[in-house]
């Protein structure tokens, strides 16, 4: 016998969103990160790393939603523009509603509420290679590979 016990139930979802990087991104803000299906951005919006998104929270697959509105899910997030990528993991929660029509929110808090796809997330804007947002200023494509990995310990017999 290994001693690995039984194994877990594993579900693993993944979707992508495409959107553009802009000229105004700054990627300062130091406690979130956002990909807006809005196509104009202010210098206002320090956590706005992406605009033009093809979908919002609200947009996303019902399975794809109900997976990440859990408290055992993981969101690894890939950021991908001008050959550059980062990985940026945060969680689930019961309490997202995922419904904004536009906006997508990667928060460091367990602050919730519509925008709000991630908390407790490793990265926020400020952190986030500046390699990567150099491609974003110009105008970069950005592709946003959004995985839930959500395990379930087995009930025992």
């Amino acid at each position: 016998m290994n001693g690995a016990g039984p194994p877990y139930n594993r579900m693993e979802l993944t979707e992508r969103i495409h959107c553009r990087g802009h000229p105004l991104v700054r990627a300062t803000h130091p406690t979130t990160f956002e990909v807006t299906a809005e196509g104009h951005l202010t210098r206002q919006g320090d956590c706005i790393i992406g605009t033009g998104a093809d979908r919002g929270p609200s947009g996303l697959p019902a399975e794809f939603r109900r997976a990440l509105a859990d408290d055992r899910a993981v969101l690894v997030t890939r950021l991908s523009a001008g050959g550059h990528t980062v990985e940026v993991r945060g969680r689930g929660s019961p309490r997202m509603t995922l419904a904004h029509p536009t906006d997508l929110v990667w928060r460091r808090s367990s602050f919730v509420c519509p925008r709000t796809v991630a908390i407790l997330c490793d990265r926020t804007a400020a952190t986030l290679p500046r390699a990567l947002v150099a491609a974003l200023r110009e105008g970069a494509e950005l592709v946003v590979e959004l995985r839930v990995v959500t395990e379930e310990e087995p009930t025992p017999p």
